[in-house]
């Protein structure tokens, strides 16, 4: 097994290799209470105060799903919005034979730049990494250097001040990867953009008892104005919909139970304290 630079720790959850928190604060014994997001505080959008905004999610529609809101609110008061998406998509459906693995590809990005339009995003500050699906690597992957090369190219092209995240600890391995790759080329830039996280498949975080969750702090955008949008937005993804592909009895459909987490009048974020 790959030895861990010193800085590193290991979830004793999962055993993955994680970053260190960058910022450090007296532990406090708040925690997360997400199991009732809806008592986190309201934030409003001007609360980003630095003009160049990346998102970046693992799969197509994870941006839409997790910060569709927010990019419309920043997009609307002229903030300079861009997106990375991470993986190329085509594990949804790894059956399908009327979609196989190059026009999944191809549709999840035309879905992914459609959903983006009508939230306000340029479709030429849309940029695919098209890493594997189901395989974006984590620090103890053979792959994991290359990878953050990349990730570190596009942020020094970019120089963003203000960067979405996946949540740290989602439960997915993509998102945590993901997270896990930002981390390491922010700190390999040493650079300090705002990070902000946000969840996907974890809303019970209340359960999650490790140390560094003590110096996480969450918060609520109110999204009301935006929410048509939003839900014109994620309708867009039909391959995700079970609106499309019907030949992969075993595929991956948004559920209503799922989407209910995306649909509501604000959306839900986390930030390290400082």
């Amino acid at each position: 097994m790959q030895n861990l630079p010193e800085d590193w720790k290991r979830d004793p959850v999962t055993s993955r290799a994680v970053l260190p928190l960058r910022r450090r604060s007296t532990p406090t014994n708040s925690g997360i209470l997400l199991a009732d997001p809806a008592a986190l505080p309201i934030r409003n959008i001007n609360t980003i105060n630095r003009q160049r905004v990346l998102i970046v999610a693992p799969h197509p529609d994870d941006e839409t799903l997790g910060c569709g809101g927010a990019i419309s609110l920043l997009c609307r008061q002229g903030y300079d919005v861009s997106v990375l998406i991470v993986s190329d998509g085509t594990g949804s459906h790894p059956n399908s034979q009327t979609y196989p693995a190059p026009r999944l590809r191809w549709i999840r990005s035309q879905e992914t730049l459609t959903a983006l339009e009508i939230l306000g995003v340029n479709r030429r500050a849309v940029t695919f990494l098209h890493l594997k699906d189901g395989a974006i690597p984590t620090i103890t992957a053979p792959k994991f250097q290359t990878a953050k090369v990349r990730c570190r190219k596009y942020l020094q092209a970019t120089m963003p001040d203000t960067i979405f995240v996946p949540w740290r600890r989602d439960p997915h391995p993509d998102h945590r990867a993901t997270w896990q790759l930002i981390e390491a080329a922010i700190l390999s830039l040493e650079i300090t953009p705002q990070v902000i996280e946000y969840p996907i498949w974890d809303w019970d975080i209340s359960q999650q008892t490790t140390a560094d969750l003590c110096q996480i702090t969450g918060w609520r955008l109110d999204i009301q104005s935006v929410l048509k949008q939003k839900n014109q937005a994620i309708n867009s993804y039909r391959s995700q919909l079970g609106q499309l592909i019907d030949d992969d009895p075993h595929g991956f459909c948004l559920s209503a139970e799922m989407l209910a987490n995306f649909t509501r009048p604000w959306e839900v974020y986390f930030e390290e304290k400082t």
